[in-house]
């Protein structure tokens, strides 16, 4: 992948993806949103990585989409196209994933970070869904994820009213995990990345799946999959170490790594 688009590392078992596209600003044009998805979903099949970082510059997260892109484009054209459909294929992505933010995340910057499974963020993050001021409102996630994050009204004056949330609001209200110096959130990140990936890989994934599950689910239907897929873990080799390691005191050593 151009280094110009996106730039990959490995920290032990954390997959590290850093935005570099326009000057850092990171537009979410096709060229960055295909290289993000084929990167994610390339470590989300190697057996050497268990969790997904997704940052940006320190200036910037993302600041949304290329609104060139929207310039005299019709409905017969966009739905032919279809672009927002590449964001499902976040959405399907087995293992878990921590958005890094610094400095704006607007507008589908925005809409990533909430694709993600959990958001640490610098002091200088800058939340946002500007989008009504171009007559549009929030379309890749925007309005579901941000409602079910931080609750009606806040996020109806977000995509209402173009209301940000400075870093250390967004904590407060829940759209956000943790908040660290500017100097240290990406260090933070990799470390919260390393310590899930120091679990058992396999509860790991049906974890992170049947919280998902619950977003969407009533209650009644998830606790029954829940049940399912907590008894279906006994199938399987980690368990029997997990509890056999927790009775003779020492660190469990997991097998589960790729179903």
């Amino acid at each position: 992948m151009p280094e110009d688009v996106l730039q990959t590392e490995r920290h032990d078992r954390v997959a590290l993806i850093r935005m570099n596209h326009h000057k850092g600003m990171n537009t979410l044009d096709g060229v960055l949103m295909k290289a993000v998805v084929e990167t994610m979903e390339s470590f989300d099949s190697d057996p050497g990585v268990s969790v997904i970082v997704l940052t940006g510059s320190d200036r910037a997260f993302s600041v949304g989409a290329d609104v060139r892109r929207f310039h005299k484009t019709d409905y017969e054209t966009i739905t032919r196209q279809d672009p927002l459909s590449t964001w499902d294929r976040i959405v399907a992505i087995r293992k878990p994933i921590i958005a890094a933010v610094s400095g704006y995340a607007l507008g589908g910057g925005c809409e990533i970070a909430l694709a993600c499974d959990m958001i640490v963020a610098s002091e200088t993050a800058i939340f946002g869904q500007p989008e009504v001021n171009l007559g549009l409102f929030p379309g890749a996630g925007g309005t579901q994820r941000l409602a079910r994050r931080v609750g009606k009204g806040l996020a109806m004056e977000m995509a209402l009213n173009d209301r940000r949330l400075k870093a250390e609001e967004a904590l407060r209200v829940g759209l956000i995990n943790h908040v660290f110096p500017l100097d240290t959130y990406l260090e933070e990140a990799i470390k919260l990345g390393n310590s899930i990936a120091a679990k058992a890989p396999r509860a790991v994934r049906e974890a992170k799946a049947m919280i998902l599950a619950a977003m969407e689910l009533p209650l009644t239907e998830g606790m029954q999959l829940e049940r399912e897929r907590f008894y279906d873990l006994f199938s399987g080799v980690d368990a029997g170490e997990g509890v056999a390691a927790f009775l003779e005191k020492r660190e469990p050593t997991w097998q589960e790594f790729e179903d």
